[in-house]
Order: structure tokens, then C-alpha cells, then sequence
């Protein structure tokens, strides 16, 4: 999370420039608005004490997935993080097999960052917040979900029914080895099982992993050069085993193909904080849609859709935006 929320894509000044020509049109407030439109309150609204309506409150939402019934994940900073919805909104249960570090990532103050070091920190106990290491959630395509503790420097792997099947790093403990992560992002996986973590927040790397979680290879180093990163902040693959890595910090979205070789890049003209594939191989930048050419689709409709610190698609189509506003919104086709 950055604090002034800068990193936060912004419809109004959004766009993205083709490979690394410079000369294409930018597109953003110009892009068509897609065929959607928002649902009013979702999830279903709670009764309070008078037997009124009442929004959640979630605080802040920091991941949205869509698992293999089609029940929407909810991740948040807050008590009980961790919560399934049916996609009508009905709450199902919320989860309690992980828990989440109270640890709370920070961007450190311009005249106290060392030049060629992270920008960002995290703190921990009385002033951290109830579940803040909760950061993203993932589901693969063999139907389990994956999340991302930041600052507890951990990943977790879950089956289907909540247990923990797998976890990657070692709690509280950071580093840059093969099983240590500086403040881990988010999480993808490659067709042939393989699995990239992007690290991070603190560390400026992609790490490669088999599908038992053996350690294969890693690249990047910090910077703006191509392939560098400045804050690998989320990280899908494609059909192909292409790897797209958004570099909030650098505002562009960086292409890899499966053993870190740069291939491409497509700058933006603000920073993208969610990033999904879509099964006919679009991506989604927050609520930008673009092909894997780089080229601007379409919009979803209001003001604020193109932020977003997570992104999710339904099978149906339908697209899910995680705010840290403390909201979760979603749009269906028309």
C-alpha cells in the first residue's frame, strides 16, 4: 500500500504506449467505455442493530478472486480478512486458516530513502493494523488459492478447503534467498504448473518456482532500465508462458518471456496496482482492458474504475475491483 495513494491507476490520466516505439497515441480518456455496468451494493448489504441496511466495512480491500465455484474471494485488512461470498453477495463463511501479520507496509518519507534502496517499509505491532500483511489473492488452475502475506513475509498455498497445502517463505523473516522474500506481492502460475512471486514491496525481483515449489531461477535488479524494477507489484502469465510484471513505481508494465529474457514494455502514465489474464488472453490493468499487444481495448464505465489494488474475472465475464477505499466493486456486462 502506498499511503498518498499515488500508485493507484487513474482513469482521467491513463495510458499506454505500444512496445517501447514512444510514437503511439496515448489512449485513456479517449478509450471506449465498455458494455458494462456497476452493481449497487455488493456484497448484500447487512442489517445493523435497527434493523436497517448497512454497508461492510471493510476498512480497506487489497485482493478479489473468483474460485472454482464461481464464489468470490475477498481479501481485507481488518478483522476476519479473509472472506467468501456467493456472487450474488451472500456472505458463505469467512476463513480462518491463515492468519495475517499486523505488520503494515509504508512508503518511508522522501528526505529519510537512501538512493538505490526501496522506498517502502513495513512496521509491526502497535503501529501496524489488525490483519495489514493481507495483500493478494490468487486461485490456480488446478482450483487452489494462493495469498500473500507482505510483511509477514510469507505465501500461502490452500486447498480448496482452507488447509494449507504449502507455504512459501519463512514467517517474519526477510531476506532475498531461495526461500526468503523482502516484502512479496503477488503470485501467478504457468501452465505447465511452474509459479512466479513477485518480491516485492522491499526487494526488486521475480522468482521463479516448479510446481512442488522447488526454486528454479530469479531475475531483476533495482532500477528503470528494461527488465529492472522499482516495485514489481503484480504479475500474470499468459497462454504462451509469457510473463507481465506491472513496475508500479516505474509506471509501466514490464513483458518476460518464461526464464526472465525482457522482451517488452508499455509504459502508463500512472502506476497499475491489479493486473488479471482473462481466459481469452486480455489483460486487465485495474479496469483497463488491453490486449497482449499493448493496445488500449476499452474502459469500465465510472470515474475511479481504472484503480483497483486487485483485479478478477468471473467465467461469466463479470469484473470484480478491490479498493482500498474499502469497497469492493463490480461491474457485469449489459
Amino acid at each position: 500500500m502506498r499511503l498518498n495513494h499515488v500508485g493507484l491507476l487513474a482513469l482521467s490520466c491513463f495510458g499506454v504506449l505500444l512496445g517501447q516505439s514512444g510514437n503511439a497515441p496515448r489512449l485513456g480518456d479517449h478509450a471506449p467505455t465498455l458494455g458494462y455496468k456497476e452493481v449497487p451494493d455488493w456484497p448484500t448489504l447487512l442489517t445493523n442493530a435497527a434493523g436497517t441496511p448497512a454497508a461492510w466495512n471493510f476498512i480497506q480491500v487489497s485482493g478479489v478472486a473468483i474460485d472454482a465455484s464461481g464464489h468470490v474471494l475477498v481479501l481485507r485488512r481488518g478483522a476476519y480478512p479473509f472472506l467468501e461470498f456467493e456472487s450474488s453477495g451472500k456472505l458463505v463463511r469467512p476463513w480462518n486458516s491463515v492468519t495475517f501479520s499486523e505488520g503494515k507496509v509504508a512508503a518511508i518519507a522522501q528526505g529519510d530513502r537512501v538512493p538505490g534502496r526501496s522506498a517502502y517499509s513495513a512496521v509491526y505491532g502497535p503501529a501496524g493494523c489488525d490483519s495489514c500483511g493481507a495483500h493478494s489473492v490468487r486461485v490456480d488452475p488446478e482450483h487452489n488459492i494462493w495469498v500473500v502475506d507482505a510483511p509477514g513475509q510469507v505465501i500461502y498455498k490452500l486447498d480448496r478447503q482452507g488447509k494449507v497445502i504449502m507455504q512459501l517463505g519463512q514467517k517474519g523473516v526477510a531476506g532475498t534467498g531461495h526461500n526468503t522474500f523482502n516484502l512479496p506481492t503477488d503470485v501467478a502460475f504457468a501452465s505447465n504448473g511452474d509459479f512466479y512471486v513477485t518480491d516485492g514491496y522491499a526487494s526488486a525481483r521475480v522468482v521463479k518456482y516448479s510446481h512442488d515449489g522447488k526454486y528454479l531461477l530469479e531475475w531483476g535488479t533495482r532500477g528503470t532500465g528494461p527488465g529492472q524494477f522499482e516495485l514489481p507489484h503484480n504479475v500474470v502469465v499468459d497462454a504462451q508462458g509469457k510473463v507481465y510484471v506491472t513496475d508500479r513505481e516505474n509506471r509501466r508494465i514490464e513483458v518476460f518471456d518464461g526464464n526472465g529474457k525482457f522482451l517488452t514494455q508499455w509504459p502508463t502514465m500512472e502506476g497499475v496496482s491489479g493486473l488479471f489474464m482473462t481466459k481469452d488472453q486480455h489483460l486487465w490493468a485495474g479496469g483497463v482492458l488491453l490486449n497482449l499487444d499493448g493496445h488500449v481495448v476499452g474502459r469500465l464505465p465510472n470515474g475511479n474504475a481504472a484503480s483497483g489494488h486487485g483485479v478478477a474475472v468471473s467465467d461469466s465475464g463479470d469484473v470484480y475491483l478491490a479498493q482500498l477505499s474499502g469497497k469492493v466493486q463490480k461491474f457485469v456486462k449489459q
